[in-house]
């Protein structure tokens, strides 16, 4: 059990903005949230997954839709409240505490300025280790968890809860009110109690993005090693290419913003091209025509001075990225994770390979 303050967020805005994949939203907008949430109700205890009780009734939080539309239609602020109602009424149960649904820079943000304004604990876990676009794309999924009950809400005070017959309804039928909406609004789901979150959520997820945001706020008092060899050293991290972003293709569609970015090669890559593919988060990348590395593996562009994360949404011309691949959680390798989030679903017309062996263990 610990306290996260102002200079905690603002090391796990920048952690969790690497581990988005490019998804996960705009961690400027999300830090904004959780400082003034906790400038105004105080700071949120965070407490280890094993210090929650059993018996406890836990809820991820989150944002749900596309990540450019939560930049111009902002959080309404009565949206906590009204999930933690719906949810405690239909349970008969007062929720014990928040957690993620996952990492970026949005929805690692927006539970710890619930707590704040509810007075709740938040859990140091999630349910992706990174971002992911569909709400069934969690590891309570292959868990065998239901995501309903789930509640939703937006700014303007509409809500509603769903029960549904599978995880993938879930996210239809919320994804439809969603679009209704606006294209952006607040959920809760996967309720589950202390017992079931401790064996199907990724552990310590809060304290790894918060360390990562500290090593990228550092990286240049890296000693005899070069800012780069000390980013891709800290965050396990292959490089995949150097180089300009010279064109962007992007569309929201359906909740969701799809695009690619192509890169031509700089210093050690130069005459060399790449792209990007991305559904919120990124999904494929591909040097020179060959694939290295794919979805569940998570794939992030960072600047190549300050190694700060660059979300999908902020992709633009000129600007010179690393591009970057990092392990994913075990469970996302196993068959079950592969159906959820392999390449194929996605429309990718190739085989799963884990990074390090599609890296040939080179670049880390």
């Amino acid at each position: 059990m610990r306290k996260i303050g102002i200079s905690e967020i603002e090391d796990i805005a920048l952690g969790a903005a690497l581990l988005g994949a490019g998804g996960g939203g705009d961690p400027y907008v999300g830090k904004l949230v959780a400082i003034g949430a906790v400038k105004e109700c105080g700071e949120v205890t965070l407490l280890d997954p094993e210090e929650v009780p059993d018996d406890a009734l836990v809820i991820p939080i989150a944002m749900m839709g596309a990540p450019t539309v939560l930049a111009e239609k902002a959080i309404g602020g009565n949206e906590y409240k009204t999930l933690y109602d719906m949810v405690s009424r239909f349970f008969g149960k007062k929720v014990y505490a928040f957690l993620p649904i996952e990492a970026g820079g949005v929805n690692s943000m927006l539970p710890i300025a619930a707590c704040a304004r509810l007075g709740l604990p938040l859990v140091d876990a999630d349910g992706m280790g990174r971002a992911f676009p569909e709400l069934q794309m969690v590891t309570f999924t292959i868990g065998g968890m239901s995501a309903s009950p789930m509640a939703l809400t937006d700014e303007k005070g509409n809500c509603v809860i769903f029960e549904t017959i599978t995880n993938k309804w879930t996210e239809e039928l919320a994804r439809a009110v969603t679009m209704s909406c606006g294209g952006s609004v607040s959920v809760s789901l996967y309720p589950m109690t202390g017992v079931q979150m401790k064996q199907y959520a990724v552990k310590n997820i809060v304290t790894r993005s918060q360390k990562l945001g500290e090593a990228i706020r550092t990286v240049k008092d890296s000693g005899s090693k070069t800012p780069e060899e000390h980013f891709l050293e800290f965050s396990g991290g292959f490089r995949l290419f150097r180089g300009k972003i010279v064109d962007v293709l992007r569309e929201t569609r359906g909740a969701f913003n799809f695009g690619k970015v192509v890169l031509e090669g700089i210093g050690d890559y130069k005459g060399q091209s790449a792209y990007v593919e991305f559904q919120n988060e990124n999904l494929t990348a591909t040097v020179e025509g060959e694939i290295l590395a794919t979805t569940p593996d998570l794939i992030c562009l960072v600047d190549t001075e300050t190694f700060a994360p660059v979300t999908t949404d902020a992709l633009k011309y000129g600007k010179r990225v690393l591009v970057v691949g990092l392990k994913c959680f075990d469970l996302w390798r196993t068959p079950a994770g592969l159906d959820l989030v392999g390449p194929r679903y996605f429309g990718v017309d190739t085989d799963y390979i884990p990074i390090e062996i599609r890296c040939k263990g080179g670049n880390s």
